[in-house]
């Protein structure tokens, strides 16, 4: 058996690499998640947003906009779709244009709100 040249390696890296790229974009386009002043974490059919207080902060999910209004002591004012919402943590989810929306929690620098697709 003839020893290969250089680092065998190499090759299979460079494919793993791009494989994993290619994953990582294809996953994101499924979700449809983007987002400014804000931090999203999407799944298939869900995705967790994190505003950040104080700034004018948004996402795009599957989609639709999502846009922190207001948030005051436990009541937060988001828009989803074109359409305000008045959530309070604890609250059953709300539904606004196929999505069910949830606030998970309010502190001093974040609201974190969970938006889902109703099934059906």
């Amino acid at each position: 058996m003839k020893p290969l040249a250089g680092n065998p390696l190499r090759i299979p890296l460079r494919k793993t690499a791009g494989l994993l790229a290619g994953l990582a974009l294809g996953a994101a386009v499924l979700a449809g998640c983007s987002s400014e002043g804000a931090r999203t974490d999407c799944r298939l059919d869900a995705c967790t947003v994190t505003f950040d207080r104080g700034v004018d902060a948004r996402a795009s999910i599957f989609g639709v906009e999502a846009r922190l209004v207001e948030a005051q002591d436990d009541v937060v004012t988001i828009e989803v779709a074109g359409q305000q919402l008045s959530l309070t943590v604890g609250q059953q989810a709300t539904e606004v244009g196929g999505l069910a929306v949830t606030l998970d929690s309010v502190t001093d620098s974040e609201v974190k709100v969970d938006i889902s697709r109703n099934p059906g």
